[in-house]
C-alpha cells in the first residue's frame, strides 16, 4: 500500500491501492466529520523497479521510504501501508496507529486459460509460476516439487496481464484479499479465463508478525506520534 493522506500530491494512485485507502478514509470520516481527509499519492523505489526481484535489489523500505520521509517533513499527516511493506523497526518518532480489519487471509492460484479446472498438482513437470515472493515460492516449492516458480512484478492489472497474453506462466500466485477487494472473484467467473483456486491454509505458513495465515491483506495505518489519538478509533483488536 503506497498511499497517503496529504494536503497536496500531483501522483496517480493504482487502483488497489486506492480502494484500501479508501477504506481507511471511510472509517475516519465517519468518526470525524468535521474532518477534511484528501488522498494523495506518490511512487516509492519499490513501484519504479520492476525488472529486478524484491530479494535482489538490496535495500530497505522499498515501498515506505518516500512515504517516511513525507511524514518526517510534515507533508502529510498518516501513511496507509501494506503490513507485509513496512520495515522491522519504524523510524523514531513513528509508530503504527491503527491495524485495520483483515481481509481474506488465503493466498490464490489464478490460472492461465489453457489450465483452467486444473491445480498445481495436476499440472505438468516443470510448468512455471509466477510469484514475487521467496517465501511463497519456497513453500510451495516444497509441496509441488514438480513445478518451477519465477518472479513476477507489477501490479494486480499487470501481473493478470502478463499471465493472459503470454505463455510464460502456467499460473501465478496472488493474495485472495487483493482479487476480492478489486471486485474479481465474479469477473473470473463470467470471463472464464482463469480459473480460481483457494489454497488451504496448511499450504503455506504465515509470513512474519502474523497470528493465522499471511499478512498480504492487512493494513496498516502509520502516523507522528502526536497524532495516535486521530487513528487508535478504527484499531481492529481481533486482527
Amino acid at each position: 500500500m503506497r498511499a497517503w493522506l496529504s494536503k497536496n500530491g500531483k501522483a496517480s494512485l493504482a487502483t488497489l491501492a486506492r480502494i484500501q485507502t479508501d477504506s481507511v478514509v471511510m472509517m475516519l470520516r465517519e468518526l470525524y466529520p468535521d474532518l477534511c481527509f484528501e488522498i494523495v499519492a506518490m511512487s516509492t523505489t519499490g513501484d519504479k523497479i520492476l525488472d529486478t526481484a524484491l530479494s535482489k535489489i538490496g535495500e530497505k523500505s522499498l515501498f515506505t521510504k518516500e512515504l517516511e520521509n513525507a511524514l518526517e517533513r510534515n507533508e502529510v499527516d498518516l501513511v496507509v501501508h501494506s503490513l507485509k511493506d513496512l520495515p522491522t523497526s519504524l523510524p523514531p518518532g513513528f509508530t503504527i496507529g491503527a491495524v485495520c480489519k483483515r481481509e481474506n487471509p488465503l493466498d490464490a492460484v489464478v490460472f492461465h486459460p489453457k489450465n483452467c479446472g486444473k491445480t498445481l498438482s495436476l499440472l505438468p513437470e516443470k510448468s512455471v509460476i509466477g510469484t514475487s515472493s521467496l517465501r511463497r515460492a519456497a513453500q510451495l516449492k516444497k509441496k509441488f516439487p514438480h513445478l518451477e516458480f519465477r518472479d513476477i512484478r507489477g501490479n494486480l492489472n499487470t501481473r493478470l496481464k502478463k499471465l493472459d497474453e503470454k505463455e510464460d506462466f502456467s499460473a501465478i500466485v496472488l493474495a485472495a484479499a487483493g482479487l476480492k477487494r478489486m471486485g474479481w472473484e465474479d469477473r473470473i467467473g463470467q470471463v472464464r479465463l482463469m480459473h480460481y483456486l483457494t489454497l488451504v491454509v496448511e499450504t503455506l505458513r504465515h509470513g512474519k508478525g502474523e497470528v493465522i495465515f499471511l499478512w498480504s491483506d492487512m493494513k496498516s495505518v502509520g502516523i507522528r506520534d502526536g497524532n495516535l489519538a486521530l487513528v487508535s478509533c478504527i484499531l481492529d483488536s481481533a486482527t
